[in-house]
């Protein structure tokens, strides 16, 4: 069994032998695929450090996360894009829109989205999406890019059943995460409709952590709860959940 963590910031740990015990109980619980997104460019060095020492595990990723798009975004954008072609990368995030915290630079995310959205295209690479209260706008320009080399997952996808299709519609994969184990959710009935063809696994470490261990810090090896769970939703065994999302994930990251 081998089970894909297609999206932790595992890297946040800056201890060696904290780090290294990280990817230990990781490889461990058979999470044996870690996908690294950064979030700025001060965070590409560590991506890239950790995808060099675990070369069969860690993947790198590179985007501008849209919490850290401010008024200098287009230096920040072009830090990043600088580093893209100078080691491999399996994908362009995470990228997207949030209007939780900040609504009023709406605009200019929605520009950095835009741009990434066309590196991804030349380089023909999926996108992976962050989506806090921003679902319409995200939505609608993907809808306007739309075309063949257009893919990607929504990370941390806690929608409704309806936008569950609008992704997939789009051709797009759910990035299921801890937020499935919570109780009052809800995300286990939008999920219990939808195939495993649509779905992958992440646990965005070190925040979201699924039951039973939330309220700590969470790790790429707790992605075996959110498999656990659901698998008991699809009535299927953890193996086929396994099987299937980590089937997806090489299909999207080509790896």
């Amino acid at each position: 069994m081998i089970l894909t963590d297609t999206h932790t910031h595992l890297y946040y740990e800056t201890d060696p032998e904290k780090l290294a015990g990280l990817m230990q109980r990781s490889i461990e619980m058979h999470v044996e695929r870690l996908f690294l997104p950064n979030v700025d460019s001060s965070s590409i060095s560590m991506v890239f450090d950790l995808a060099d020492k675990y070369p069969n595990n860690c993947f790198a990723m590179l985007g501008l996360h849209p919490c850290d798009v401010k008024d200098n975004y287009k230096i920040e954008l072009d830090l990043i894009h600088k580093e893209i072609n100078q080691k491999k990368i399996y994908a362009i995030g995470e990228i997207g829109i949030d209007l939780h915290w900040d609504k009023t630079t709406l605009s200019l995310q929605q520009e950095a989205f835009r741009t990434q959205i066309g590196w991804a295209k030349e380089l023909d690479l999926p996108i992976v999406i962050h989506c806090r209260e921003a679902f319409d706008e995200i939505f609608q320009i993907l809808s306007e890019l739309k075309d063949e080399k257009l893919r990607g997952i929504f990370h941390c996808f806690t929608g409704t059943a309806e936008q569950a299709r609008q992704v997939i519609g789009l051709g797009f994969y759910l990035g299921i995460g801890g937020v499935l184990t919570y109780k009052n959710a809800g995300l286990d009935k939008v999920v219990s409709d939808i195939s495993l063809e649509h779905i992958v696994l992440e646990t965005d470490s070190p925040y979201l952590t699924p039951v039973p261990h939330r309220g700590k810090q969470n790790e790429s090896s707790y992605l075996v709860y959110i498999a656990q769970k659901l698998a008991d939703i699809k009535q299927v065994s953890i193996e086929e959940v396994a099987r299937i999302t980590t089937g997806n994930s090489k299909i999207i990251f080509g790896v």
